[in-house]
């Protein structure tokens, strides 16, 4: 999140940078922190079930790609599409989902359901 803002009376954007960075709201571990500690609020709330061992540190990369319509084809890759895509759903029957996944160390696909 980068650390700036539109200005209300100048209408122009306004960065706050620290000494030889690019400015930042947060650093990427007080993010990943937020960001557990709100989804996990949310799924907690909403009365959804949670796994026995969610993981107490998550990894968050941020990374600068950049502004403008670069910033944006980059986003849009992941903000416009779904988190699993179509072809690895292989079933939904009675309210449950089997998804396919490839698992990152054994480079197959497992199921989970």
């Amino acid at each position: 999140m980068p650390a700036g803002a539109i200005h209300k009376d100048k209408r122009v954007w306004r960065t706050k940078k620290a000494k030889n960075k690019r400015g930042y709201l947060f650093n990427h571990k007080a993010l990943a922190k937020v960001f557990r500690g709100k989804l996990l609020a949310a799924i907690t709330d909403a009365g959804l079930w949670l796994p026995q061992r969610v993981p107490s540190k998550w990894v968050v990369h941020c990374k600068w790609v950049g502004h403008g319509e670069k910033a944006l084809v980059y986003l849009g890759r992941y903000l416009y599409r779904g988190v699993i895509q179509e072809k690895d759903i292989i079933a939904c029957e009675n309210g449950q989902v089997t998804f396919r996944y490839r698992h990152a160390k054994k480079q197959r696909f497992e199921y989970r359901t």
